[in-house]
């Protein structure tokens, strides 16, 4: 072979296509394009691996079109500019363009403007794949020109299906077992070029006997999970771990925090981030939670990995089981917006201290009421501004600590008066 496997083996019309039920299915919208022959400008977002290239290509040949590849790696304006010219002498002579541009995310907005005029008056049909999240990476403009279709990762279904292929194309057996072919297709989670890939190199190898899930460990190094410390997968991961710690699903918890460690996720980052949840989503009701966080930060901070791990994993335990109250937070972001829409309103003159005659003359600290020295130890004076109308900012939970911080709160509000 002088090509790579997956090139080989690269499906030449959509039916062919393993997955992507839902767009390349009876009712899928690329599957209806394709039988009405009228293609739209689409962005095909999806991990890799999943089969954004092959759509494309398989596109083009499905309709009969011109295909015409580019990298937003490699490619710039000029390059644009050059397939632009070519697709119009095309067009000239009744032949119709498909543009494929891999990577679009990595154009910039003038790059990604320059693609608008040939959309426009259909010089080209544009087909951009990318793994990273259109509406965070592409021009509003180029959205709206184009349909978004959403692929997932082939499933352990697809990809033994592709083993199958790859056997009757190879014209032999591989040398797996069948409980190893599932653990490969579970191996390459989900990405078919890892797998068509490991099936190369197996299928060129001697081996003395079909190799088992444990042997088959041994020979290939399992795909790295699908992660990087800014991109989709990152957020999507941390936001997995956050709304489990919140729905106190505990084992969701640990094991969202087990992807994002064993995918190579920095856990200071994690800690940083469980500590904003002690203090945004647990808050009063559990006011330990707090210290617990900097206790595992900075336990992880002094011994690393492995041994501050298990800090790491108590702490997620911690939170997840703990109460949750944003009664804080809530109150915060309250209090906040009042004091934006009061203004520069002076605080009350009798809680106000007068070091000097001129201040006391002006009246500062009149009638101020030592509270501790009162029976009660509140005197309930207003320490809100002259003329402003009290209001009420923290409203705490029945649950965990904040029952007994409500309880102080409404005992010390019963002294003030309205």
């Amino acid at each position: 072979m002088t090509r790579p496997l997956a090139d080989l083996m690269r499906p030449k019309i959509i039916n062919d296509i393993v997955g992507q039920t839902d767009l390349l299915g009876e009712n899928g919208i690329i599957h209806r394009m394709v039988e009405s022959g009228n293609l739209s400008n689409l962005l095909l977002w999806g991990p890799p691996g999943c089969g954004k290239t092959t759509i494309a290509r398989a596109l083009a040949n499905s309709i009969d079109m011109d295909f015409v590849p580019m990298s937003a790696v490699f490619s710039g304006t000029a390059d644009i500019k050059k397939a632009m010219d070519a697709a119009r002498m095309n067009r000239e002579i009744g032949r119709n363009t498909l543009l494929f541009i891999d990577e679009i995310h990595r154009f910039n907005k003038t790059q990604q403007d320059t693609l608008l005029p040939y959309l426009e008056d259909g010089t080209v049909t544009f087909v951009g794949a990318t793994t990273e999240n259109p509406s965070f990476n592409l021009n509003n403009a180029l959205l709206s020109r184009c349909h978004v279709c959403v692929l997932k990762p082939l499933s352990t279904t697809d990809l033994l299906t592709l083993i199958d292929r790859a056997e009757t194309f190879l014209n032999k057996k591989l040398p797996l077992t069948q409980d190893a072919k599932i653990h490969l297709a579970q191996m390459a989670d989900g990405d078919a070029r890892f797998l068509l890939n490991t099936i190369e190199y197996i299928s060129g190898a001697k081996f003395k006997k079909d190799l088992t899930p444990e042997t088959l460990n041994e020979i290939i190094q399992k795909r790295a999970p699908m992660s990087d410390k800014s991109g989709d997968e990152h957020y999507n991961l941390i936001s997995a771990v956050h709304k489990s710690l919140r729905a106190s699903d505990t084992d969701a918890a640990l094991y969202w925090v087990a992807r994002m460690i064993t995918s190579g996720q920095d856990p200071r980052y994690i800690l940083r981030r469980l500590t904003r949840f002690a203090m945004e989503d647990i808050g009063l009701a559990d006011p330990n939670a707090m210290q617990i966080a900097l206790s595992a930060w900075q336990i992880y901070e002094r011994m690393g990995s492995p041994e501050g791990d298990i800090a790491l994993t108590e702490l997620v335990i911690y939170l997840a089981t703990a109460p949750k109250s944003i009664s804080a937070y809530k109150a915060q972001m309250a209090s906040y917006k009042i004091a934006h829409d009061t203004g520069s309103l002076m605080p009350p003159k009798n809680i106000l201290n007068a070091p000097t005659k001129m201040m006391k003359d002006l009246g500062y600290s009149d009638g101020y009421i030592y509270d501790p020295e009162t029976q009660s130890g509140c005197s309930g004076q207003n320490c809100f501004p002259d003329g402003m109308k009290r209001v009420s900012l923290y409203k705490p939970v029945e649950r965990g600590f904040e029952r007994e911080i409500k309880k102080r709160f409404e005992y010390w509000n019963s002294f003030r008066k309205n």
